[in-house]
């Protein structure tokens, strides 16, 4: 059996323009905003594949701790109502033509999402894992969701203001779950401008000890 001890340079572009095209989706991952999405409707099979690349994220010992709402139709109003319900009387240093617009702005603020997903992280009562563990695998979950979602160019934001936690906890959670809060998937025009922010040199993040 004859052995190579050099890949072949075909199967190294491969390797590479795989490599670059992994890392453009995740460095082209941004947060996009509720406000900032157009209104249109999210194929069945294209949902069901970003909630399954979500449960394929890493966890500790397959606790799996994740459950996850979609919110659609009546709920992305039922929201907005919330929000505007919640923050009522945090806003009473305006005016009251000032408040009342910034209420209006939250009640429609969820109406183009195509759906929304409460993110809710289950506790395993028979393994004793730390929470942080477990809060990391919800992470790493929702993470999938937006890079699946970047390749799709579908914007997405997950909030975890205590709105969004609040509403999400009266869905009938139980003693184990917690609510992580909501993320927004949505539909945004093709002329949204990229985001500016910019990451930290990696040499001031990493140090290499051989």
């Amino acid at each position: 059996m004859k052995i190579k001890n050099k890949p072949s340079k075909i199967n190294t572009s491969d390797s590479s323009d795989k490599l670059k095209k992994i890392s453009k989706n995740i460095r082209k991952r941004r947060s996009v905003y509720a406000s900032e999405f157009i209104k249109k409707e999210l194929p069945e099979k294209l949902l069901e594949e970003i909630l399954i690349n979500a449960i394929w994220a890493p966890n500790h010992k397959m606790t799996e701790p994740w459950r996850f709402i979609v919110f659609r139709g009546k709920y992305l109003k039922e929201y907005g109502e919330f929000m505007a319900q919640y923050y009522k009387n945090f806003y009473t240093e305006l005016s009251a033509e000032a408040q009342k617009e910034k209420l209006n702005y939250l009640r429609k603020y969820p109406l183009n999402s195509a759906c929304m997903i409460g993110v809710i992280m289950v506790r395993n009562t028979k393994i004793n894992l730390p929470e942080w563990e477990e809060i990391a695998a919800v992470a790493a979950a929702v993470q999938n969701i937006a890079l699946t979602c970047t390749a799709h160019k579908i914007g997405s934001y997950w909030s975890t203001k205590g709105v969004a936690i609040d509403y999400v906890a009266q869905f009938d959670l139980a003693e184990n779950e917690k609510s992580l809060g909501l993320l927004y998937l949505g539909y945004y025009p093709k002329d949204l401008k990229s985001s500016k922010k910019k990451r930290t040199p990696l040499s001031k993040k990493v140090i290499y000890l051989e």
